[in-house]
């Protein structure tokens, strides 16, 4: 616990350093949102007053002062283009966007896992070629390809799945889990690809151990061999997890906008067309903070699947 608390407080200094650069970005990137809010009929006077009201005429450094303090506090600002709260923004998006995370995590390990194995266990053999084969077209192919792809075969000529948009679940689990099964599939493909490439990788190498050759000349079965080599193979393929978490926040984006899901990733979107400055600085700090302590997550349970690591 007092490894995780040290951990914790060491990533305030990078969140410190995210949030400089976010708001740098965001602000000194060409476009003017108050322009934008008065539209083309309005006269400079209009522009101008407009810009004192969205205090977007004070000094750099006092815009991020103020904002940083704000934040401190939990506010997040409020929407420059819709005028809500940020915070209230946030929690209408987060549901399409959390279920297409999860599911795709969870399509993505029961999938790749067990296939990155099979794949180390028959080494050289077509089945690993194919499996190979299989992860190299995933892994090339442009998200928003496979979408297109997925919707014309599934959607639209066989008629299985919706072509677009998003059912909550509290509208029912059954039109929700169909609702996302065609953008999660799309959003896996990647990382089925990345994490059945590595697992087995390091598989490949574990099966290549003594003590595995050792459980072979007992007479063990497959599956307890595999399953004791998988287990010594963890530790990469957790962090291989954690670094597609990392791309999954970029295909969020991609994939909702071709699915038509109103999700965070249409939100940011929406807000860069805007230049909708609060809304954009508060997704991606919060996207940073969920990266920064997802991988602490991760780094800490290395201990579960090796009980000799020390921190």
């Amino acid at each position: 616990m007092a490894y995780f608390l040290r951990r914790l407080v060491a990533t305030l200094p990078v969140m410190a350093v995210v949030a400089i650069i976010v708001f740098l970005l965001i602000h000194l990137a060409p476009g003017d949102p108050a322009a934008l809010i008065a539209g083309d009929l309005a006269t400079g006077e209009d522009i101008a007053n407009l810009r004192v009201a969205l205090g977007l005429d004070q000094p750099l450094w006092k815009q991020f002062a103020i904002w940083l303090g704000k934040l401190l506090t939990g506010d997040l600002g409020t929407s420059i283009f819709t005028q809500v709260p940020v915070s209230q923004l946030l929690a209408q998006r987060l549901e399409p966007t959390v279920s297409i995370a999860a599911l795709t995590m969870l399509i993505t390990l029961v999938v790749a896992v067990p296939l990155g194995t099979l794949a180390a266990y028959r080494a050289g053999s077509w089945i690993d070629r194919l499996i190979m084969l299989f992860a190299v077209l995933a892994f090339s192919l442009p998200v928003f390809l496979v979408g297109y792809l997925l919707i014309y075969s599934f959607a639209m000529q066989l008629q299985w799945f919706p072509v677009q948009g998003y059912v909550r679940f509290a509208e029912g689990p059954a039109a929700w889990l169909q609702s996302l099964v065609l953008p999660c599939v799309n959003l896996a493909l990647v990382y089925i690809a990345l994490v059945t490439r590595m697992t087995r990788a390091t598989v490949l190498e574990v099966l290549h151990e003594d003590y595995i050759r050792t459980a072979w000349a007992k007479g063990l079965g497959v599956l307890p061999v595999l399953g004791h080599a998988l287990h010594n193979a963890a530790i990469p393929i957790a962090t291989t997890v954690g670094v597609g978490i990392a791309l999954l926040i970029g295909g969020v984006v991609v994939t909702e906008t071709v699915y038509a899901i109103p999700g965070v990733g249409r939100l940011v979107i929406d807000s860069v067309q805007r230049h909708d400055y609060p809304v954009i600085q508060s997704v991606l700090l919060l996207s940073a903070g969920v990266y920064v302590l997802i991988n602490l997550l991760i780094d800490m349970s290395y201990r579960l699947f090796d009980p000799r690591i020390r921190y």
